[in-house]
């Protein structure tokens, strides 16, 4: 199971849908306990991830900030260095 969701704001270009679909999916699987639901859970859990999707998307149309909009190259470059130094023996 996911247990990092990535920040989606402030980024150029801005988060694409799928992005934000990935994001509403992995936060349900979180609170659910299920990377997969039961068949009997299925339409709840589409349900949520539609929805959580759809308030998530508004959020980040909705914020505002100063700050130069971030690289992803570069925040992915950093991610990769502080997972190297976290795991290097």
């Amino acid at each position: 199971m996911c247990r990092n969701i990535r920040p989606l704001n402030n980024f150029a270009p801005p988060a694409t849908r799928d992005e934000v679909q990935s994001a509403a999916l992995q936060y349900v699987r979180k609170v659910s306990g299920a990377t997969k639901p039961s068949q009997a859970n299925q339409e709840a859990f589409d349900h949520a991830v539609e929805h959580i999707a759809q308030i998530t998307q508004e959020l980040l149309d909705a914020l505002v900030t100063s700050a130069p909009p971030k690289d992803r190259e570069v925040e992915a470059a950093k991610a990769r260095a502080r997972a190297a130094a976290r795991f290097a023996g």
